[in-house]
């Protein structure tokens, strides 16, 4: 299996342009999708952090850059009766990543649930310097090519040349931001192709569960004016390496709905 080369999108939205991500351990992050599900159908997808046999479900793999030597901290921990993601990032970056290969139409919708022990006080969307988020969720979307200008399709040649067959070129962050207001959609300070939308801003709720629920699709038309035709990895990242800043997160409950499965295999991807 081939692993997603995520790192050249991340690098560039990082201040590191040139630092990869190591995807060898990847090879590893099997997708299993949903029990007695055929390929084509539209069902729900859990993505869980919590393994059978394991601290970490192994679907999860971490998300490192080369030339960043302190990675945000990740690990379960108890919220009642259930476990929950814990990131604390202090002056750090990393994350982690779920490979994927759904389906998504007009009805599809990511759910999950998050919170943060505080903002950023240099984090700004606007900025490079103040590219870091308490917590973000990053999508990456599969999707027509021949929809993209002569120049775009300069732009992918070019980054396949380099990362290989799979690399994402168009992706979505949502974020916990610092002052941009509930509803912004900028691009990201670093590349126009990940767009960055705002769904919790401000430390006023700071310390409590945010639960949403986005429609990719409307999304991602919203972010790039043309339709995605699926899903290729959703990543969890708390990062702080620009600001030097020190927050926690918590992340739990990511699950896709009305997704059209790509492979057979079992109920939860694990």
């Amino acid at each position: 299996m081939r692993c997603i080369p995520l790192g050249n999108v991340m690098n560039m939205i990082k201040r590191r342009m040139g630092a990869r991500i190591h995807w060898r351990s990847c090879a590893l992050a099997v997708w299993i999708g949903m029990a007695g599900a055929q390929p084509g159908r539209a069902d729900n997808l859990v993505l869980p952090f919590a393994g059978a046999d394991g601290p970490l479900s192994p679907g999860w793999q971490p998300m490192v850059f080369d030339n960043i030597p302190a990675h945000t901290r990740y690990g379960l921990v108890q919220e009642g009766d259930q476990p929950v993601l814990m990131a604390e990032a202090d002056n750090s970056a990393s994350g982690l990543i779920h490979r994927l290969d759904v389906g998504v139409d007009e009805s599809s919708i990511l759910r999950w649930r998050w919170k943060v022990s505080g903002v950023l006080r240099r984090g700004d969307v606007t900025q490079r310097d103040g590219d870091d988020y308490p917590a973000r969720i990053y999508v990456t979307f599969a999707f027509d090519e021949s929809r993209l200008g002569w120049g775009e399709r300069l732009k992918l040649k070019a980054a396949r040349l380099i990362y290989g067959d799979d690399v994402p070129f168009a992706a979505i962050n949502y974020i916990w931001a610092s002052r941009a207001p509930v509803g912004t959609l900028v691009p990201n300070a670093y590349t126009d192709r990940v767009r960055m939308i705002v769904v919790d801003s401000g430390a006023g709720k700071a310390g409590q569960w945010q639960a949403h629920a986005r429609n990719l699709y409307e999304d991602f038309k919203a972010a790039f004016g043309f339709e995605p035709t699926g899903l290729t990895g959703i990543a969890v990242m708390t990062d702080t390496d620009n600001t030097g800043e020190r927050v926690t997160a918590w992340y739990n409950a990511l699950q896709l709905e009305n997704i059209t499965l790509k492979t057979s295999s079992n109920r939860e991807a694990k």
